[in-house]
Parts: C-alpha cells; sequence; structure tokens
C-alpha cells in the first residue's frame, strides 16, 4: 500500500487538525533488565533443564503498520496507526 509523505490528521496539542509528517515506526532494543526479558532468559537460556514447552501456533504473516506523525506546527509527535493487516507498506512511494 502506499501512503502520502504528510497527511492531515488531529493534533492533540493544537487542538486541531494540522498536516503531518508521517515516519515509519521503529522499536528500539528491548532492555535487558526488564521482568519479562529476565524471565524469558530464566526460563529458556540457563542451567542444564530440559527445553520449556513451546506452544506450537500459526504466525501471521503480515502485521498492522505503525507510524510516527509529526506534528509541522507545534513538531507534537504521536502514532499513527492502520487498523488493517497488510504485507508491505510505501511512504511517499505515489510522488
Amino acid at each position: 500500500m502506499e501512503l502520502p509523505k504528510t497527511i492531515k490528521t488531529y493534533c492533540k496539542k493544537c487542538k486541531k487538525h494540522t498536516e503531518h509528517k508521517l515516519k515509519a515506526f521503529k522499536a528500539r532494543k528491548a532492555r535487558t533488565l526488564s521482568k519479562g526479558t529476565r524471565k524469558n532468559v530464566e526460563k529458556h537460556k540457563k542451567g542444564y533443564g530440559g527445553m520449556a514447552k513451546h506452544v506450537k501456533g500459526v504466525k501471521k504473516q503480515n502485521k498492522k503498520p505503525v507510524f510516527t506523525a509529526e506534528c509541522a506546527v507545534c513538531k507534537a509527535k504521536h502514532y499513527f496507526v492502520i487498523p488493517k493487516r497488510m504485507k508491505k507498506i510505501d511512504v511517499g512511494g505515489g510522488e
């Protein structure tokens, strides 16, 4: 799916609809000391015990695309999610 580089959407800080610049959201590296990471290491990667039980399931092939939208007026950033699953996204492809 092709999306424009800028969209007009609501800005909570300006309290009105303004132009927003879209950029694909990329998650940062996971924290090594968070509880979930510690639990995963304890369960799977430490010691000589047997493997933890893995539940087999079908993985979904595509995700809902998430973007960071930056307001052109006040530079506030917020998430912009398209609530449909798609394999490929192209920002600024139609220009």
